[in-house]
C-alpha cells in the first residue's frame, strides 16, 4: 500500500487554500505536475463559476 500523497488531491487542497496554480511543486512536464494542475483547475473553475453566478444582472 502506498502512502505517497495524491497530486490531484494536493492540487484540489491548494486551490481551496487559495494557493495559486503557479505554486505547483512538481516538475513541469511530469505526470504529477499534470495531476496537480488538474486538481487545482477543477476546484478553481468550480469556485469561479459559483462567484460569477452571484454577479449576473447587477
Amino acid at each position: 500500500m502506498s502512502t505517497d500523497p495524491d497530486p490531484f488531491e494536493q492540487g484540489e487542497r491548494a486551490a481551496h487554500e487559495n494557493i495559486p496554480a503557479e505554486a505547483n511543486p512538481y516538475h513541469d512536464g511530469s505526470e504529477q505536475h499534470a495531476l496537480w494542475a488538474s486538481g487545482h483547475e477543477r476546484v478553481a473553475s468550480a469556485a469561479e463559476a459559483g462567484e460569477s453566478e452571484g454577479t449576473e444582472g447587477t
